[in-house]
């Protein structure tokens, strides 16, 4: 058994839809989060970029001792994963293997499509992976930038004009395409689950990473033996690149508790 908390990062707060799922998962874990909201989104940079982000937030996390280390980020996940495997002796799990995975066995007629930042679909880590599942599968991918600023902006609720406006502009071609599974290939994306489930309708199933990941993680902790042994629930610390303020804000709406108290800010430029 092992008491070291979990370190669990992304761009922004969209990683905090994996760290839900953890915590539903394994309540008595520690989980450790960072948010770099100084710096989100991290999809329209230059890999040189986002590797040398990725490197400073797992050295940050590494600072509590983690027995393992998630990115909640399919951008990170798709561009620096292997760079980040070889540097650091901990495991390190991505969200890009378990949604391939999970949409390998949900399609019937091998029509995936997947949605995600610039940055994870230029580097096609996800039709890799899928075509490694199965070569049969048919991958049909849509940037789409202007999701993340909208949720971090807390602009993600159906009704809103402006993200369903936008939403239908990016899938229109992948509906006429006729998909029967979407993945959702950036953890922000969960936060638009209803508005992107009533455009695409109830015959196009939709693959969270984020929870495929936690699902993935949960299985490998536990065969691993690494799994604490102790009662009740985990401590949860959050930290973020950015003030506070926004991120607290929708954070507790997301989680369903107020996490303000439980927020700090540090300088993710000095690891």
């Amino acid at each position: 058994m092992d008491r070291r908390p979990i370190g669990v990062f992304d761009s922004g707060l969209g990683g905090l839809t994996a760290l839900r799922e953890l915590a539903r998962m394994m309540p008595e874990e520690d989980l450790v989060y960072f948010g770099d909201t100084g710096r989100v989104p991290y999809g329209g940079r230059s890999t040189d970029t986002i590797i040398r982000y990725a490197q400073q937030d797992v050295a940050f996390l590494n600072t509590f001792q983690p027995k393992a280390i998630v990115i909640a980020c399919g951008t990170v996940s798709s561009t620096a994963l292997e760079t980040l495997r070889r540097e650091w002796a901990i495991p390190i799990f991505g969200v890009v293997e378990p949604a391939a995975r999970a949409a390998a066995q949900c399609t019937q007629n091998k029509k995936v499509g997947l949605i995600g930042t610039q940055a994870s679909i230029r580097s096609g880590a996800y039709e890799r992976a899928l075509s490694a599942l199965d070569p049969k599968v048919e991958v049909l991918t849509q940037a789409c930038p202007l999701f993340v600023p909208l949720v971090e902006n807390g602009r993600y609720k159906v009704g809103d004009i402006v993200v369903e406006t936008v939403a239908a502009e990016y899938l229109q071609p992948m509906k006429e395409q006729g998909i029967d599974t979407l993945m959702l290939g950036c953890t922000h994306y969960p936060l638009l689950r209803e508005v992107i489930a009533r455009y695409m309708g109830e015959d196009v199933s939709l693959v969270d990473v984020g929870g495929q990941c936690a699902r993935w993680v949960t299985d490998q902790l536990t065969a691993r033996g690494l799994r604490t042994d102790k009662q009740g629930r985990g401590a949860r610390r959050y930290f973020v690149s950015d003030s506070p303020e926004g991120f607290c804000r929708l954070a507790s709406v997301f989680l369903g508790e107020d996490v303000a108290d439980r927020v700090e800010q540090i300088d993710i430029t000095v690891y």
